[in-house]
């Protein structure tokens, strides 16, 4: 178990890195636009492959998979905030209340902010699937959560990119991939009640659970991604959020599941929660099931690459501006039975 709330980074963060600019000077959508369908197609056809064995929590593909985001992290010279090669925030087989799970990790990567480093913007997704059935089927899980995860990735890349560029963001921002998530939200869990920053300096979650797909409700009229909770503990957020696709991607951003009636609820089946639940701000970037979901058909080439792209997009820029306002996010509808952000 690894909690490290103060941290000495090398002096050069990035070898690469120019003198810091104002980022007020850079243009977002010049970063945004590093992220790409090709980009991310190739991660993914390795991401979701046979070879990860559907990503089991705690079993040899997951493991794999851990190792394939770390080595991507170090290849972009984004450090751990745990420190030297350890991106891996462990997770004990006892956090499982159900199924016999094998000890597990987090993997995570930091970038450290410009003028308000204590300030974290946690940007998330799940990076486990459910495995192979009894009949060795592998699910792959290409779309749950493969494209939220590759979709990180290019979003780090592209926040790196405006680092060596002189534009290191204003607040720090975590890259957290979390495990065990179709197990029961537990490394995310793991994560809010363990966290490597203390949770009253997280100034918001943006979570990405399946981004690549088009459901049966936007056949179409693809040009659409679900946002769930931006308005459920921050209304900043939420105006930053509609101001930022108003002025860059133009999506249709469809808050359907986001009615405190549907039936879904799935406000509380994805990582974000765990966050929300400490009064920290979040958005839930979601396509909406589809009939893969869930099933061992869930594969690299029924994503829509293009739209995955965008979807990604939205989010990087979203988090550039998360990051680089002058004002701390207001939570203006805190739970008052939660002690944390308030």
């Amino acid at each position: 178990m690894k909690k490290i709330l103060v941290l000495a980074f090398p002096a050069i963060l990035l070898s690469c890195s120019a003198q810091n600019g104002k980022v007020e000077d850079a243009d977002a959508m010049e970063y945004a636009n590093t992220i790409t369908a090709d980009e991310l197609k190739e991660h993914l056809y390795t991401f979701a492959s046979d070879e990860f064995e559907g990503r089991e929590t705690g079993e040899p593909g997951q493991k794999k998979a851990a190792e394939y985001l770390k080595n991507e992290y170090k290849s972009l010279n984004l450090p751990s905030p745990i420190g030297g090669d350890d991106y891996y925030q462990e997770v004990p087989t006892s956090y499982f209340s159900r199924g016999n799970v094998k000890p597990t990790e987090n993997v995570v990567a930091f970038l450290k902010g410009s003028e308000k480093p204590d300030e974290i913007l946690v940007i998330s997704s799940h990076y486990d699937h459910v495995g192979i059935d009894d009949q060795g089927r592998i699910y792959n899980g290409a779309d749950d959560d493969g494209s939220g995860t590759v979709g990180i990735l290019e979003i780090a890349e592209a926040f790196v990119q405006a680092s060596k560029d002189g534009y290191t963001p204003k607040r720090s921002i975590l890259f957290l991939n979390v495990t065990g998530e179709e197990k029961g939200l537990v490394g995310s869990k793991f994560y809010t009640d363990e966290p490597i920053f203390p949770l009253e300096n997280t100034v918001a979650n943006l979570n990405i659970d399946m981004i690549g797909r088009i459901d049966p409700a936007h056949e179409g009229n693809e040009n659409y991604v679900y946002l769930i909770g931006s308005d459920k503990l921050s209304t900043d957020l939420h105006n930053l959020s509609e101001s930022v696709n108003s002025k860059y991607i133009n999506l249709d951003l469809d808050y359907k599941y986001n009615d405190e009636n549907d039936p879904n609820r799935f406000y509380y089946r994805s990582d974000h929660y765990n966050f929300a639940k400490n009064n920290i701000p979040i958005i839930f970037y979601f396509n909406g099931t589809h009939a893969d979901y869930h099933k061992h058909t869930d594969t690299p080439e029924k994503i829509e690459y293009d739209l995955l792209a965008k979807r990604t997009k939205l989010v990087f820029l979203t988090a550039w501006e998360i990051a680089n306002r002058d004002a701390r996010l207001v939570v203006d509808k805190a739970d008052d039975s939660s002690s944390v952000g308030k």
